[in-house]
């Protein structure tokens, strides 16, 4: 069964994983990244889990509800959490030092699997897409990735902020 799952996959869905797992093994090592880059991705994996959730289950209120309130969720819990160490921005240069990590990874597989299975359930069993726990499950499950995506990116820019302060207090 699993090899006629993975035979009937579109050969671009392989290309998008591949694509999607060196993003996320590029953000293993310890690299600099802009201001730019680090809203740009979380906006891009944003999108993606919005859609998503909208082309397998229309754009149903309860679902799009259990989303927003997981991503509400999701995003407050990390935002609690400190920066890793290390972590540091560089203002001249408007630049972020930030240590690697393998969040980020598990976090884009996250979206592309769970986006992945839903296609290959809801293809087997078209009336899942009408399921409201199945439709809710994932729903949520994509709000939290995205929740986490947002606030790693809210946390780099509050750290701009305090940068930018901690400027203001000098002159």
């Amino acid at each position: 069964m699993l090899f006629q799952i993975i035979r009937n996959t579109p050969v671009w869905v392989a290309g998008l994983f591949l694509a999607l797992l060196l993003l996320g093994l590029s953000q293993a090592v310890a690299r600099s990244a802009s201001l730019r880059r680090i809203t740009v991705m979380p906006i891009a994996m944003i999108g993606l889990s919005i859609w998503g959730t909208v082309s397998t289950f229309g754009a149903e209120p309860l679902v799009l509800s259990a989303w927003l309130a997981s991503a509400l969720l999701a995003g407050a819990l990390v935002l609690r959490m400190p920066l890793p160490a290390g972590t540091r921005y560089e203002a001249g240069t408007r630049h972020f030092h930030v240590p690697g990590s393998f969040a980020p990874l598990a976090l884009i597989m996250g979206i592309f699997l769970s986006k992945y299975c839903v296609g290959v359930m809801t293809a087997m069993h078209p009336e899942l897409r009408h399921d409201p726990m199945f439709s809710l499950f994932f729903g949520s499950l994509n709000g939290l990735f995205s929740g986490v995506f947002a606030a790693r990116s809210l946390r780099l820019w509050r750290l701009t902020l305090r940068h930018a302060r901690s400027a203001l207090a000098v002159a």
